[in-house]
C-alpha cells in the first residue's frame, strides 16, 4: 500500500545552502532569486554583507500549506553552522517555528551545521524538536585517494550529542510520514539499476581503532517527498548516492498513481560517476518530470546534459538564497 501522504496546496522551498550562488541568471516565475529575497528580508542594499554564502553542501527549509494548516520542516543542514545561520538571517528565515528536522544521510556537508541549527530552532534549548535520522548515519566515513591513502570526513554529531542540543532523536531505519502526513521520508532505497553503483572511493569504519572498509552504496541515504494537489510529487534527493534513477524508481513504486512533478537535489554525477550521465539522462525521461532542479553535487557536465535533453523550461538549477514556490 502507498504511504498515507497528504496532498498539500502549496510548497515553499527556501534554499539555505548550496554549492553555487546565482542571482543574475533569469528564472521562471515560480523561482524568486536571492537579491529579491534578501531585500524582502530587510536588507537596505545589495552587498557582500547582505548576501548569502555558497558552500559545498545542501540545506532546504520546506513550508507546506493545506487549507488553513501549515507545517515547516528543515531537510539537511549543510556543512558549517556560522554560514548556515548567516544565510538564514540574510533570508529572514524564522527558526523558532520549525517543527521537525529530517536528515538525508550521515555526511558532514549535510549535518555539519546541525548543532548550530538546533540551537537556533530550540532558541538555545528552550524547547525540543524531533530530528529524524537512521542508525547507518553514524559510522566514521572517509574517501580513499588515488594513492591508496584515506582522508577522513568530519564526524557527524551522534544521537546522544543531538539529544543534548535539544533534539528528540527518532533513530530508525523505517520509512515514515511527518507532520500530519505532509512529508514522506523514505526507508532504505533499493538498488535496482545496473549502472548506479555508488561511490567506489567511499570507505567507513566503526571507530578510529578499526580499519577502513569499502562503503560504496551508502545505504543510510534517504529521500523526502511531498505531494502537491493537481501537480504531483516533488522528491528531494540531497546527494543521490543511491542513484537518482533508483530514487525515482522507489518513489514510483511507493506512489504508482501519482505523477512526478519535480526532482530537486544533488545527483552526484561527478568524477568517476560522470560516465553514467548518459544512462541517467536517458532513464530520467521515463519519469517525465515537469521540473528538474539540480544542485549541490550534480556537476556541470550532468547539468549541461540535462539542459540539452530536457530544455531550460524543465531544468532550473538550484542556488543558495533562491525560493521555489509550487
Amino acid at each position: 500500500m502507498s504511504p498515507n501522504l497528504q496532498q498539500i496546496d502549496k510548497l515553499i522551498i527556501d534554499v539555505l545552502m548550496d554549492n553555487q550562488s546565482d542571482s543574475y541568471s533569469s528564472k521562471p516565475d515560480f523561482v524568486t532569486p536571492e537579491f529579491n529575497n534578501v531585500i524582502h528580508a530587510g536588507a537596505c542594499e545589495i552587498s557582500g554583507a547582505t548576501l548569502c554564502c555558497a558552500q559545498l553542501g545542501l540545506s532546504v527549509m520546506l513550508t507546506a500549506y493545506q487549507g488553513d494548516k501549515r507545517h515547516k520542516l528543515l531537510f539537511d543542514a549543510g556543512p558549517q553552522g556560522s554560514i548556515w545561520m548567516r544565510n538564514c538571517k540574510s533570508l529572514g528565515i524564522k527558526l523558532d517555528d520549525v517543527e521537525e528536522v529530517a536528515i538525508s544521510h550521515g555526511h558532514w556537508d549535510h549535518m555539519g551545521a546541525l548543532l548550530d541549527a538546533l540551537g537556533g530552532i530550540t532558541s538555545g534549548g528552550k524547547r525540543t524538536v524531533p530530528v529524524h535520522v537512521n542508525p547507518g548515519m553514524f559510522l566514521e566515513r572517509g574517501a580513499r585517494l588515488t594513492d591508496g591513502s584515506v582522508v577522513p570526513f568530519e564526524i557527524v554529531p551522534s544521537p546522544e550529542v543531538l539529544a543534548k542540543h535539544g533534539a528528540q532523536v527518532h533513530n530508525a531505519k523505517d520509512e515514515r510520514t511527518l507532520l500530519d502526513g505532509f512529508f514522506y521520508l523514505s526507508g532504505e532505497i533499493p538498488r535496482l539499476t545496473d549502472f548506479e553503483k555508488g561511490r567506489q572511493d567511499h570507505v567507513c569504519r566503526e571507530d578510529i581503532k578499526q580499519d577502513w572498509y569499502p562503503d560504496p552504496l551508502l545505504m543510510d541515504e534517504r529521500y523526502l517527498a511531498v505531494q502537491i494537489r493537481n501537480k504531483g510529487l516533488i522528491v528531494f534527493s540531497s546527494c543521490s548516492h543511491a542513484g537518482i534513477i533508483n530514487v525515482l524508481m522507489d518513489l514510483r513504486a511507493k506512489f504508482p498513481k501519482v505523477p512526478i512533478h519535480g526532482v530537486f537535489g544533488g545527483f552526484h554525477l561527478v568524477g568517476t560517476l560522470e560516465k553514467i550521465i548518459p544512462q541517467t539522462v536517458e532513464h530520467m525521461k521515463e519519469f517525465a518530470p515537469a521540473h528538474i532542479m539540480p544542485g549541490h553535487c550534480t556537476g556541470w557536465r550532468a547539468l549541461c546534459a540535462m539542459v540539452n535533453e530536457f530544455g531550460e523550461e524543465v531544468v532550473i538549477p538550484s542556488s543558495v538564497g533562491s525560493k521555489f514556490t509550487f
